[in-house]
């Protein structure tokens, strides 16, 4: 089921002829979908977004990508941006099983070949949307070629408490708080990307982009999105380990990272990239969690490495 869904065009900034349309996951969860035709595309590029992302976000990514020669399309997990909510206070990051994201997936590749998306299809794939898409990538989805963006293939816990934070979050989503608000160092009730300091965050050093993004929280305030749950951390902590045991995907890709991330964790990026020495790795130097937020000088040089990395695939 599909029908036309609210686009938020002037937020967006994305290349000419932009639209949204609704798509229900088999579950019946309604999700967004925004897609950027191309003409004569040399194929689209499917964005998989992170945790608290909404599609308009890659509007400037799309714009850049359709400069290159590509379509592109960006979707809205189930509980973020403009897609169905999954508890009764919106602001919560919750996910039954994230195993759900794949029907998302499913949902989005299906309406992808219902509307006739030009092939080959590529994939980029940020944070969260990095530890979907290498799960994606395990079940044959037919992407040719992929740019993982900060995959969140393990999550920063500050002090080296991981096993001990894994298990405090596990215990309590097993005693039934799994809609309680994970405990710091995730924020709770707060917004982060709303109250984030353009000289010093953990997102991006580039202040305009902060800003940007945080005009769109502004201008809709539907798509707010706060810190995760226990459930969600549970799931997502679970999903990591489940990953790093995973083999290597025949899929070429290439994995971007900045050099001062602080929000996934460094280690297990690079064991995967030891993992697949088919691989190719990119620190980027002083970039933090938002590559493709930084300036744009960085963004364009990222994404001149991934149209040839495409290229090579097609």
């Amino acid at each position: 089921m599909t029908g036309q869904a609210p686009y938020l065009e002037t937020l967006a900034e994305g290349p000419a002829g932009g639209r949204a349309l609704w798509v229900r996951a088999d579950d019946r969860i309604r999700l967004r979908v925004v897609l950027w035709p191309h003409a004569g595309a040399r194929g689209t590029v499917l964005i998989f977004p992170g945790r608290t992302e909404h599609a308009e976000k890659y509007g400037r990514t799309a714009r850049d990508l359709s400069a290159r020669g590509y379509a592109s399309a960006a979707i809205d997990w189930r509980g973020q941006g403009l897609a169905d909510r999954l508890t009764a206070d919106p602001h919560r990051g919750h996910v039954r099983r994230f195993a759900d994201y794949q029907r998302d997936v499913d949902a989005f590749l299906g309406l992808a070949a219902a509307e006739g998306l030009p092939k080959p299809w590529y994939l980029i794939a940020h944070s969260m949307g990095g530890a979907i898409g290498l799960r994606a990538l395990s079940r044959s989805t037919g992407f040719s070629a992929v740019l993982f963006s900060a995959p969140m293939w393990g999550i920063h816990v500050p002090f080296g408490a991981t096993r001990l934070f894994a298990g405090l979050t596990r215990t309590g989503s097993s005693m039934g708080l799994a809609k309680r608000y994970a405990p710091p160092p995730a924020t709770g009730p707060i917004c982060y990307l709303k109250i984030a300091n353009p000289d010093d965050n953990i997102l991006t050093r580039d202040a305009e982009s902060l800003r940007w993004m945080q005009a769109h929280l502004a201008a809709e305030p539907a798509l707010v999105l706060a810190g995760p749950t226990l459930g969600w951390l549970a799931e997502a902590l679970a999903e990591c380990r489940a990953l790093a045991a995973m083999q290597c995907p025949p899929t070429p890709a290439m994995v971007v990272y900045g050099t001062d991330e602080r929000v996934v964790d460094v280690a297990a990026i690079r064991q995967r990239l030891l993992d697949c020495p088919g691989w190719s790795g990119v620190a980027v130097e002083g970039a933090r969690h938002e590559v493709l937020m930084e300036a744009p000088a960085v963004r364009a040089a990222v994404l001149d490495r991934a149209v040839r990395l495409f290229a090579a695939a097609r």
